[in-house]
């Protein structure tokens, strides 16, 4: 079982793979793959929930969609995203939110998308025993202030970006996600803090990579420049629901092995 403590000790040696999931039967598929952790990300606001951002994900929403990838999995690191608004307003509504999503959700960590006003939030989770993912660069949570655009591509930004992840290690932050950075300033991050780096769109230097799994399988619509395609799901999909529509309009299905007959009951008047 992946551990909050064999991860931090895989910076530097060995490659962290991390996936998101966002129910069970995916977790399962992704936990069985050896996954090293699965996030339930509140990208699942794009992905699974309609939304045109993540910002309407609610801690309920992310609860319950924790719980059930939880109940899935046997060996990787379940990390539940906090959603917009539920960290960093105030201290004891943030220390409730990501308490309930250890102690209800069974999850084993939490992730904040990062800035300065999270730095001793996440002093105080890892004090009380939540572990601490943080998140720099993209954040798609501030999408209506900077967009989607890639991030530290000033020095003024990538040196906030370096000081902010060394603020978030020595807070006590078990790990880092870098998004959509350069891959150079990416490196540097890497090789100037003591926890693993996780990246997406960052380049290849990161201790880790993480991508969205629609992405990873074939069923989003768009897929960033930054992901890559693994798989053809969705066409799978089209496929067998368009084989069960026909079948059934042609009137093939149900066919006799799919019914069960009971010969008493052939005459019920």
């Amino acid at each position: 079982m992946v551990t909050v403590r064999a991860l931090r000790a895989k910076a530097g040696t060995e490659p962290i793979t991390m996936l998101t999931a966002y129910d069970a039967p995916t977790a399962g598929i992704v936990d069985a793959a050896g996954i090293d952790i699965i996030l339930v990300g509140d990208s699942m606001g794009n992905t699974s929930l309609g939304h045109e951002s993540t910002l309407p994900v609610t801690v309920e929403e992310m609860k319950s969609r924790t719980a059930a990838v939880a109940r899935a999995t046997d060996d990787a690191l379940v990390v539940a995203d906090m959603p917009f608004l539920s960290f960093g307003v105030d201290e004891a509504a943030s220390i409730e939110n990501c308490g309930r999503m250890l102690k209800e959700a069974d999850a084993d960590a939490v992730k904040l998308e990062s800035g300065p006003h999270t730095v001793d939030l996440t002093e105080r989770l890892v004090q009380l025993g939540i572990p601490v993912m943080a998140h720099l660069g993209l954040t798609p949570q501030r999408v209506k202030e900077v967009g989607y655009s890639r991030q530290g591509t000033s020095k003024e930004s990538a040196r906030e970006i370096l000081d902010l992840a060394k603020a978030h290690a020595d807070a006590g932050a078990f790990s880092l996600v870098l998004e959509h950075v350069p891959a150079n300033v990416a490196t540097q991050v890497t090789e100037a803090i003591d926890i693993p780096t996780i990246g997406i769109g960052a380049g290849p230097d990161c201790d880790g990579q993480v991508l969205v799994i629609d992405d990873v399988v074939g069923m989003s619509d768009r897929v960033p420049p930054f992901a890559a395609q693994f798989g053809d799901v969705k066409a799978e999909m089209e496929k067998a629901v368009g084989a069960y529509r026909d079948a059934v309009e042609a009137r093939e299905f149900p066919a006799d092995e799919h019914s069960h007959v009971e010969d008493e009951l052939d005459e019920l008047y």
